[in-house]
């Protein structure tokens, strides 16, 4: 074994990624990241000792999100940005314990006297040379250190939930939104995993915090991105290709998209967006761009195929990259949180100044359009500012029985055919239901022709993953005009796709908002013991998946 990596759907053998992850992450690296986050918990134990002095530093903060964010699976796949980021951890902990040390003696008149865990003193020179020994240190204090299989489960689960939550704040920070206490509680939960004596009941009350945060970040990032860019409008999308050179954006950062199109307004050059950058072309403040042509390809794996059709160079503005293909490497551009070795850096903004994508814009004036995968076009915008809009109609469709029930298909895409069971369930559900979606699941289905319910498409797509909040924003809408108890007592079922972290805490956010009986698949998390997985079974209702038949004729019936 060279490493332990068990985060996302597609874990090895459903166990884990023992020798490279599935990914395409290579083993020095994933322990380099098991480091990261190692020394992340004893930063965080100083930066949370030193609130109690009023000595916090936003910059740790920043800096605890980026980490989390940027070990997300399918986000960094890059060793040298590794070391560079660990040796700042090291160095902000070590002076932040200097400068707590130094100010709780002054202030108490003692020495600071706690036993202070291993991960908050560990301290190394970071080099090439003693890249060994690094690798070596992740992989010995990795999640799969802990010996108790129901302690590491939960903490795992936490661990996860705070890096889709850490994403989401990411996103909202550079549109000048932050919430200081979302910070405090990353900080303390990371701090809280040192703890040698945690019980199953003080983990599990975590994991309900870490989905309470989930929806309070959701709910910050929904309001960073309307306030921004206004409320997403129900749009239908192109999905054919023009005759100019162009730019393919993917991943998820609205405001590289913006400042992008600013600075291709006069170019000539088309932007294209791909994956989960799709619902972009919903945001009055993106649309308005008349060079914002429309969407290319499907979800995020199959870019390998989808890219070298494109022709244009590509940006990845967060997770969902692919490890490059040599066919198309030289025309990929990462920026943020995104690396990969070889591939071409967009810096990061600079005293408040939009980031300079001229290097990528010269390249797309050199190279041919893209050539066309399909044609047609698919409505979006449907997040809970359109939805709601109409809320008399739907609601005097459930009443007349025209909508008999909404079924919720959110979350991940991946590469497993056991994912083909999400299309057969959109087909085989009755012509009466509507699917609520958000995420890349709908890649599965968003170009079915499934139809619409009196003028309501039968796919209402609210956008990205994050937008997952639109559609709890909806279920309590709905659930206080029918004067109902819960959002159970709804005609609504969850039907639910995970990939990596970000549907983590999608789903604990839902289990905090008392969401029931959620089919969650194509598989169970492979992080969670036996024990753990039968306490949230039982607790939640959380169920597998089982053939697409035998769940709609269950999802009819409520069950």
């Amino acid at each position: 074994m060279k490493m332990f990596c068990y985060q996302c759907q597609e874990a090895s053998g459903g166990k884990g990624c023992t020798v490279n992850g599935i990914c395409g992450i290579k083993a020095d690296v994933a322990n380099l990241q098991d480091l990261l986050i190692y020394n992340l918990k004893g930063l965080a134990y100083w930066q949370t000792k030193a609130r109690n002095l009023d000595l916090q530093q936003s910059e740790i903060s920043h800096y605890i999100i980026k980490i989390l964010f940027a070990t997300i699976t399918n986000a960094n796949f890059d060793l040298d940005w590794a070391l560079i980021k660990l040796a700042e951890g090291l160095k902000l902990k070590e002076d932040m314990k200097s400068l707590f040390l130094k100010e709780f003696s002054k202030k108490n008149n003692e020495e600071f006297s706690e036993n202070i865990p291993e991960a908050a003193n560990w301290n190394e020179e970071v080099n090439i040379e003693s890249l060994n020994h690094l690798t070596e240190k992740g992989y010995a204090v990795n999640q799969n250190a802990i010996a108790n299989e129901d302690i590491r489960a939960l903490i795992s689960l936490v661990l996860y939930g705070l890096k889709g939550i850490a994403a989401y704040a990411d996103h909202a920070l550079p549109l000048g939104y932050e919430n200081t206490e979302i910070w405090k509680f990353i900080e303390s939960a990371l701090a809280t995993m040192l703890r040698t004596d945690l019980t199953i009941d003080e983990l599990l009350k975590l994991v309900d915090d870490t989905g309470a945060f989930g929806v309070k970040v959701m709910a910050l990032l929904d309001q960073a991105n309307t306030t921004t860019y206004g409320h997403p409008e129900p749009t239908d999308v192109n999905l054919g290709v023009g005759n100019k050179p162009a730019i393919l954006i993917t991943g998820h950062d609205l405001l590289d998209l913006y400042e992008l199109l600013q600075q291709t307004e006069k170019e000539g050059i088309d932007i294209y967006t791909h994956g989960e950058m799709l619902p972009a072309n919903a945001y009055p403040g993106l649309k308005k761009f008349k060079h914002l042509v429309g969407n290319y390809g499907g979800s995020w794996w199959h870019q390998t195929k989808e890219f070298e059709s494109f022709n244009g160079p590509i940006l990845f503005t967060t997770n969902c990259l692919v490890p490059p293909k040599k066919s198309y490497k030289d025309r990929v551009f990462v920026t943020g949180n995104v690396a990969f070795p070889g591939t071409k850096r967009i810096a990061e903004r600079e005293d408040g100044n939009p980031k300079d994508f001229s290097a990528i814009i010269k390249m797309a004036k050199k190279l041919n359009p893209p050539i066309e995968l399909e044609t047609g076009t698919i409505p979006i915008g449907f997040a809970h500012n359109s939805v709601l809009s109409v809320a008399d109609k739907i609601v005097d469709a459930i009443k007349s029985g025209a909508i008999k029930r909404f079924v919720v298909m959110a979350g991940c895409d991946g590469r497993m055919k056991s994912r083909n069971y999400y299309t057969d369930v959109a087909e085989k559900l009755p012509k009466e239901t509507i699917i609520l979606t958000a995420g890349c699941a709908k890649f599965r289905y968003n170009k079915l022709n499934l139809g619409d319910i009196g003028g309501i498409p039968r796919v209402l797509d609210a956008g990205q993953c994050n937008d997952s909040y639109s559609l709890a924003v909806i279920a309590l809408k709905l659930k206080e005009v029918f004067e109902m108890d819960s959002i159970n007592d709804l005609p609504l079922s969850f039907d639910i796709a995970w990939y990596e972290q970000k549907a983590v805490i999608v789903l604990l956010a839902l289990l905090h908002l008392g969401v029931k009986n959620i089919r969650l698949g194509p598989t169970l998390p492979s992080f969670l013991s036996p024990n753990v997985a039968k306490i949230i079974i039982e607790t939640f209702g959380l169920k597998g998946i089982t053939t697409a038949e035998t769940d709609v004729a269950a999802i009819m019936t409520g069950q």
